[in-house]
Formats: C-alpha cells, structure tokens, sequence
C-alpha cells in the first residue's frame, strides 16, 4: 500500500464517495423505472442514451483536458454535475425529466472520465499500471458495496419509498465534490494551453493513434457491444423470483467480490501480464451470461454474481491499465476518451438491442447470444499483442514522469 502515491488515494476516495451515491440507486432504478411505467424496452434506450451522452463527452472534454494542461478541474466539475443530478430524479417522475437527470449525471462521468485516468496513469510507471488502476478500481467499487448496503436497510424501514433515497445519496455526492478539493494540478510540459477543440474533433485521433491502440479498442468495443448494462441481469433475478430484497442483495455480493478482487488482480497482471488477465476475464463473463440463461435459483446467483465481480475486477481497470501502456502521454486523456467515447455508442446499441432481444425472444434467448458472442470475441483478442511488447515504442511518452 506504501506505493500508491497521494493522487491515487484522493481520486479513489472520491470515487468511493461518488460511486457509494450512484450504486445507492442502480440496484433499485429498474424496480423505480417499472413502478413509475417504463417499460424493459425503455428502461434499455434510457441506458443507452444516458452511456451514449456521456461517451461523446468523454471524447471532448478529455481531448480539452489534453490542450489545456489541465486535468483537475474538469475531475472536480465532472463529479459536480453527477452530485446534483441526484436530488433531481426525484423532483418530478416524468420521463423526459429522468431521461433529463440520467444525461446530467452521465455528462458529469463525462467531463471527468478522461481526466482523472489521465492523472491515475501519472501517477504510474507501465509497469504498476495494473496495481493503480486496479487499486483505484477497489476503492470506488467499496461505494458500489456501501450505496446499495444503504438501500437495502433504509428500505427494510421504508419498503417502496424509492424518492427520499434519491435526496439521501446527494450526501454522498457532497461529500466527493469535497474531497476533489484536495487535488492538486501539476504541471505537464506537453500541454498547449489556450487551444480549443470542437466537440468531434477527438474522433480524428483514431487514425492519428498507435496500431497497436486501433486493434485492442476494436476488441474492446466489439466486447462491449455485446456487454449490455448490469440492469439485465438484475431484473433476470427479479424476474426468476427473487425478492427486491435479494436482489439488491446479489448485487452487493457482486460489488463485494469485485472490490476485494480488483487490486490483487491488478498486480498479479503487472507480473503475467495484461492481456492474460483480461482474457480470463472474458471466458468468466461468457459463463456467467450462459448460465444467466438457464438459472433460476437464488444459488446459483450467488455463484453466477461470484464470477461476474472476478470477471469485473479482470477487465474493467485492466482495459484502461493496457490502453495507457500503449498510448503517449501527451495524448493520453484523448486516447482514453475516444475508447470510451466509442464505448458508450456502443452501449447504447448493446444495452438497447438486449431490451428489444428480452421483449421480442425472452431473457433466455438474449442471455446465450451474448455468451457465445463473447466466446468469439475471446478468439479475437488472442491476436492483440501484449502490451509489455511495446513499451520501447512508447517509451518517450514516459520520459517526463
């Protein structure tokens, strides 16, 4: 723990903060949604759009984090918007007005994304990647265990009283905008303070941008194409017959695994490497939508969270740990926010295809596309190269760490 500098505690904790506001209300969103007449159909587009807005924005504000110089206020502004777009779903339950909150929160995650990934691969060499990323990782995934902990025992007393939950998680919120405060901006010599970007002008750097960048992004978003939001699987328990209850339960147990799994995976993937761990991660994922498609019972969703938390703690940090690796430093911010630019269009068609795949052909049928899509997918990334064979190549990105 003594290797992990000031930076990376700070930002974890305010994504700790962060994460333990939104994760409060993710596991009983779709219960909200459906209660208030959303259909499974809508409840996908609204997730889509809502990942889809925040990508574009994740482009654009990271290729002005890069321009500018700057990283930490678009970090402290980014989770600012996220804090404030809490209190609002609850104002009103129209839908233009939820679609309205979810796109202010999701531009929030937007105007930070790139940013702060850009500070957290800073404040690494290539070779502790996997250990920053990861141990940032667990600490924000810690809120993802102790936002829906809050939810579950507030609605053991207030059973169904979804809206007050909705005001109590802008304390939480509050309390990140606070704690980004104690960031502070260093200086990079690459930057060239004072230009301006238009707002599609990141999407010129994928063919400015390494191969070796282009083939693992192709991957990654071919991956997330198929890797709908979380939301299906919760409403996949709900529906097996599961209590509300339990499954805000599962889902704290997956929150759980992933946050005790993400830092050692991070550093056992700085020894064997990246790729080796995130294609482990891949194979769990295809089992688990595979068995999501047969289960219906509450141990084999234990087992099923199980791997989904082993397979999160491999792929989610590790991605962004092997994407920084093989990026320029200069660059850094906008290589980042072009992948998950691309990501959340992605998501829109993935998470809005699998609500159309669930209303038309059932939950079974969408489930065992995606497993064996993955399967292939699996096949795919065995052709990208590891990154550790291309650390000469960017090594100069490094030189002013």
């Amino acid at each position: 723990m003594n290797r992990i500098p000031r930076t990376v505690w700070v930002l974890s904790l305010v994504s700790l903060f962060t994460d333990t506001a939104s994760e409060m209300l993710y596991p009983v969103m779709p219960i909200y949604l459906r209660s208030i007449g959303f259909s499974v159909l809508l409840i996908g587009v609204l997730e889509g759009i809502a990942e889809a807005t925040a990508g574009l924005s994740k482009g654009f504000f990271g290729k002005q984090s890069d321009l500018g110089g700057k990283r930490v206020p678009f970090v402290q502004w980014g989770y600012a918007l996220s804090s404030i777009s809490k209190p609002m779903m609850a104002a009103f339950t129209y839908p233009l007005w939820i679609f309205l909150a979810r796109t202010i929160d999701r531009i929030g995650k937007g105007v930070r994304t790139g940013a702060r990934d850009a500070m957290l691969s800073d404040a690494a060499t290539p070779e502790t990647k996997g250990r920053i990323f990861g141990f940032h990782r667990s600490m924000d995934t810690i809120g993802a265990v102790l936002g829906p902990s809050i939810a579950l025992v507030y609605l053991y007393y207030f059973p169904e009283n979804y809206l007050a939950l909705f005001l109590i998680a802008f304390i939480p919120g509050a309390l990140a905008v606070a704690a980004s405060l104690l960031l502070k901006e260093q200086k990079r010599p690459h930057a060239a303070s004072g230009k301006q970007a238009s707002f599609f002008s990141f999407l010129g750097y994928w063919k400015q941008s390494p191969a070796a960048y282009r083939k693992l992004v192709t991957g990654l978003l071919l991956f997330t194409l198929v890797n709908s939001s979380d939301v299906f699987l919760l409403m996949k328990a709900k529906e097996a017959g599961l209590s509300n209850t339990l499954v805000i339960g599962v889902y704290i147990f997956y929150n759980l695994i992933y946050a005790i799994f993400a830092f050692p995976l991070g550093i056992i993937a700085d020894k064997l490497g990246l790729k080796k761990i995130f294609l482990s991660g891949l194979i769990l994922f295809a089992t688990v939508y595979l068995g999501m498609s047969v289960n219906t019972s509450l141990s084999g969703f234990l087992v099923l969270f199980f791997l989904y938390g082993i397979y999160a703690a491999a792929t989610e940090g590790i991605s962004k740990a092997w994407i920084s690796n093989i990026s320029l430093k200069k660059d850094l911010a906008t290589a980042i926010g072009t992948y998950t630019g691309f990501q959340s269009i992605c998501t829109l068609l993935a998470s809005s295809l699998t609500g159309l795949l669930w209303y038309q052909l059932g939950d079974s049928a969408a489930f065992l596309l995606t497993g064996f899509a993955t399967i292939g997918i699996f096949f795919y990334m065995l052709q990208v190269p590891d990154p550790k064979q291309h650390k000469p190549a960017v090594a100069a990105g490094f030189a002013d760490h």
